[in-house]
């Protein structure tokens, strides 16, 4: 690479092939690297702070850098029925990931509890059994695209399972 200065300019630039990060703007390489670097780091190292057994039942959500209103915290998902066995290792996590960083990136950790899926088996509905009003199902019986009828019958057979 060649570097080349332009003389009625302040700024100099790099001529040929550049990196993204070299592209952006200084304000937003700023908060890449204080931000994004930590979270993606955390995402991909995630399985190694957090141990095999809790890496089943919990991952990162965000995480919120320390202002001067808050500490900087790591919001995590946690499936319900597992908030105690991540409790109790909380200050290890948090022990971890300040030691992976080599500094003290993580003061507070927050969990989220989430569901686990529950696949809902629907009940099959005929196709010519009509569910919906008689006056929407005129308005229907209007529309031209066979694809949109269909689709807004489905709907209605769902709000009507409801």
């Amino acid at each position: 690479m060649q570097f080349k200065k332009y003389t009625k300019q302040r700024n100099t630039s790099i001529q040929g092939l550049r990196s993204f990060k070299d592209t952006l703007p200084k304000n937003i390489k700023k908060i890449i690297n204080k931000k994004g670097y930590i979270y993606s780091e955390t995402l991909n190292n995630w399985r190694y702070i957090v141990g095999e057994s809790l890496f089943k039942v919990c991952y990162p959500k965000s995480f919120k850098s320390s202002n001067k209103f808050g500490l900087s915290t790591l919001i995590i998902m946690v499936k319900r029925g597992h908030e105690v066995d991540l409790e109790y290792s909380k200050k290890e996590i948090m022990d971890k990931m300040n030691n992976f960083f080599g500094d003290i990136v993580v003061k507070k950790l927050k969990f989220k509890i989430f569901e686990e899926e529950i696949k809902i088996v629907s009940k099959i509905i005929g196709k010519n059994e009509n569910v919906t009003n008689i006056k929407y199902n005129k308005m229907i019986t209007n529309v031209k695209n066979k694809d949109l009828k269909k689709s807004l019958l489905e709907l209605t057979r769902v709000f009507k399972n409801k």
